[in-house]
């Protein structure tokens, strides 16, 4: 009797299980829909890529796995679309994968290797026919979009991360982070039609992410040294190539919102998280708290989509649980959440 009580419990979470496991099928062209990279852990070989559905709300969370036949690699730090084509940066795996941006399926894989020594690349950004990528090993390499294949490698700072464009310049930020607590304090300026870096910017400690106003003033997040000295951020004047001066804000990300800036961050000792409005035209602060930490774990991400004028924050709910992206009004109210992958990063719109 027992034998046969136990067949019945097993066979019903069979049934469960499969009925759970049931996989959300992609069309074969993306469309209305969001596409989330989600980092996964490091050194674990689980980076994914989750497709959320506008339509009827479904998801998937292995697109990549589906389209390409095999699994993304290790640590997805960025992705892009560009030119009719997907560009995801993976950093420790060192490859850049190109799909098409409609179909999601591969191109090419570009290997990010030197002298067989690992560049560790982090970000990607455009400007005509050429893709910049930053590199963990001092360098932002130049991808020749139609080639797809590194033609140039051009030396900047230690560890550099994010990279913004203004009057023909390339701004990128070295952070020094593998050398903590020796960070780095400088901004790269490379000259986008030589290709050469002009001059070095000293600003905060331990720069990362940036992004340039309507104006073509550039902004720097400073992550300091995550205690002691906090996080800022820097605004450098891109005519002059100068700081002109350094904003007491706390932050780890910013984007674009219309005319104003999105600031959040996300405060690794408290763990708490926050949205603050910022006005670049009036260099001033219009609503500290925009977006409270309320129902936001770990706030790892943060954009805007100006088509439905909706903000998007990935929560990685502590690095190592599957994350959600969390959608709010662009007053800040909260809408709705998607379960996706492994802590979540960046988000590619579909509209």
């Amino acid at each position: 009797m027992r034998l046969i009580s136990l067949f019945f419990i097993l066979t019903f979470l069979f049934s469960c299980k499969k009925k759970e496991e049931k996989p959300v099928v992609v069309s074969d062209m993306l469309s209305n829909g969001m596409v989330v990279l989600c980092e996964g852990l490091f050194q674990q070989n689980n980076s994914t890529v989750s497709f959320i559905n506008n339509a009827d709300g479904s998801i998937s969370n292995t697109l990549f796995q589906d389209k390409a036949g095999r699994m993304l690699g290790d640590t997805g730090n960025d992705i892009q679309k560009y030119g009719g084509k997907i560009y995801i940066v993976v950093n420790v795996s060192s490859t850049i994968e190109v799909l098409d941006a409609r179909t999601f399926k591969p191109i090419t894989q570009i290997s990010m290797i030197e002298n067989s020594v690992a560049k560790q690349p982090r970000s990607i950004v455009f400007n005509g026919s050429k893709a910049y990528v930053t590199c963990y090993d001092g360098y932002v390499d130049v991808i020749d979009t139609t080639a797809l294949v590194v033609e140039q490698r051009i030396q900047v700072g230690r560890n550099p991360e994010g990279m913004a464009i203004a009057n023909n310049k390339l701004y990128v930020a070295n952070s020094g982070g593998l050398s903590s607590p020796d960070y780095d304090s400088t901004l790269s300026v490379i000259d986008l039609t030589s290709h050469v870096e002009l001059l070095k910017i000293n600003i905060g400690l331990n720069p990362s992410a940036l992004i340039a106003d309507n104006s073509g003033e550039i902004y720097v997040i400073n992550r300091g040294d995550y205690g002691a000295i906090p996080s800022s951020i820097s605004r450098v004047n891109s005519s002059t190539d100068t700081e002109i001066e350094e904003i007491n804000i706390n932050a780890t990300h910013i984007v674009k919102m219309n005319n104003d800036f999105l600031v959040a961050n996300y405060n690794y000792t408290t763990q708490t998280s926050g949205v603050t409005l910022f006005n670049p035209q009036t260099e001033t602060v219009t609503n500290s708290a925009f977006i409270g930490d309320n129902g936001i774990t770990t706030l790892y991400g943060l954009q805007y989509n100006p088509t439905n004028d909706n903000i998007y924050i990935s929560d990685a709910m502590g690095f190592t649980n599957t994350g959600y992206v969390r959608e709010y009004s662009s007053t800040g109210t909260f809408i709705q959440s998607f379960h996706v992958g492994l802590n979540p990063n960046k988000i590619i719109f579909y509209d």
